[in-house]
């Protein structure tokens, strides 16, 4: 400590300088990270990293801290060591279904399905909150990224089949509408070799008949409307059905 070479948020504890800071703090406020802080943290999809860190506390705790901090109080789902700095995944899931929107929410869930966090058949044995128990009935482990949860979510209207990350002509596409539609979406990881690609598998679903739609994150984060228009008007030229 004196060479600067370990730091102590309190007593019973030391931290290296560089270790994550909301773990820091975890440690000195004697707090748990939870909620999308800790859903980042473990790489999960999370709509918005921005803002204050999410901990948790006791549910009859009065403590509050001196920083910009959500907290949640309550029982938590899986009991915690005195000791923890970080919730179990299902306790993370649980406050993300109360304090997200249902589908930014359910974005999350599916993140941490896809990366095997957890699985559908160990969540169902959980005893959930109204919230949570909405999110698990719509939650499937095979979205790859959040976009592709909230293409689902949102267009679940047009009553047409909606598969995801399936595999086509040697590739996965990011979701088929009927039996012909596919929409691909493209992260900031689409460019040079990889853009290359998608050109390639492009051609080859045209010559096989399918019809292919790309959209971009901004697209669908923020020109929603536009994005369901184009979508309506494929489908309605039957661009969707085998010919």
């Amino acid at each position: 400590m004196r060479r600067g070479l370990v730091v102590r948020p309190r007593r019973g504890w030391l931290a290296d300088p560089a270790a994550e800071r909301t773990l820091t703090a975890a440690a000195r406020f004697g707090v748990v990270l939870t909620c999308r802080t800790q859903a980042s943290l473990l790489g999960l999809w999370v709509h918005d990293v921005s803002g204050p860190p999410h901990f948790a506390v006791p549910p009859h705790s009065t403590r509050r801290l001196p920083i910009d901090a959500r907290l949640h109080w309550g029982n938590p789902l899986v009991p915690r060591d005195p000791d923890q700095l970080v919730d179990p995944i299902e306790n993370v899931l649980a406050h993300i279904a109360e304090c997200e929107p249902f589908e930014q929410a359910l974005a999350t869930w599916e993140s941490a399905l896809n990366k095997s966090l957890v699985t559908l058949d160990a969540l169902q044995n959980h005893v959930w909150k109204p919230a949570a128990r909405a999110v698990l009935a719509h939650a499937t482990p095979f979205a790859d990224a959040g976009l592709e949860t909230y293409l689902r979510i949102r267009l679940r209207w047009l009553r047409e089949p909606l598969r995801i990350q399936i595999w086509i002509a040697g590739h996965r596409v990011d979701t088929l509408i009927g039996d012909r539609l596919v929409i691909q979406i493209d992260g900031a990881h689409h460019v040079g070799p990889q853009r290359t690609e998608d050109i390639r598998h492009d051609a080859d679903l045209r010559l096989m008949g399918y019809h292919v739609i790309r959209l971009s994150y901004a697209q669908i984060m923020f020109d929603w409307p536009t994005v369901q228009d184009l979508v309506m008007r494929a489908v309605a030229q039957g661009l969707h059905r085998a010919r």
